[in-house]
């Protein structure tokens, strides 16, 4: 469909297109883009408000397209609805997803180490207290994170990590032997 002309391709229009991956949907052109002969269509209902998908489209992947007609403007800013208090609590979400995520990762401590806080992470609540690993805030295993180096906590609990260490360590272990 590189052949395709611009006229065809035109921001308003409403396509029904088939993709010689064997997709059918109909969507409306938001803006072609010659150069990089990518079609940019807005898929879904066109309702003030209402959720739509974007779908960036390569146009040689078009096989077959149909005018089903030509609708407003879709770039209208009267006609634009951003919901900003939305976007505001996405972007709050993202960012403490981040900072959750990068608290899981350890500063100056070795892949090993990391490994370990990993396997622990799925069966206990661990953090990071810089390069000693804390776990359910009680128990701390410092380097080399070996059973031997587990203390603090309740003599239950320090047994439990004690016991989970070396379950984890023979695990990693197993699963590339001489790297542990």
């Amino acid at each position: 469909m590189d052949g395709a002309n611009g006229e065809e391709f035109a921001a308003g229009c409403i396509l029904a297109i088939k993709t010689t991956l064997g997709d059918e949907f109909e969507g409306q052109i938001i803006t072609y883009d010659r150069p990089s002969n990518i079609l940019v269509l807005q898929e879904g209902t066109t309702k003030p408000g209402a959720r739509r998908n974007l779908r960036l489209l390569k146009a040689n992947y078009i096989k077959d397209f149909t005018l089903l007609g030509r609708g407003e403007d879709p770039l209208d800013p009267k006609k634009c609805f951003i919901d900003l208090a939305a976007i505001q609590a996405r972007e709050d979400a993202a960012m403490r997803q981040a900072e959750i995520e990068a608290e899981r990762i350890g500063v100056g401590v070795t892949a090993e180490a990391q490994s370990i806080f990993d396997a622990l992470s799925k069966t206990l609540p661990v953090r990071w207290d810089k390069t000693v690993i804390v776990v359910m805030n009680e128990v701390r295993v410092c380097s080399p994170y070996l059973p031997d180096n587990v203390s603090g906590g309740t003599p239950a609990a320090n047994e439990r990590v004690k016991k989970v260490l070396e379950f984890e360590r023979k695990r990693l272990q197993a699963r590339s032997p001489g790297q542990f």
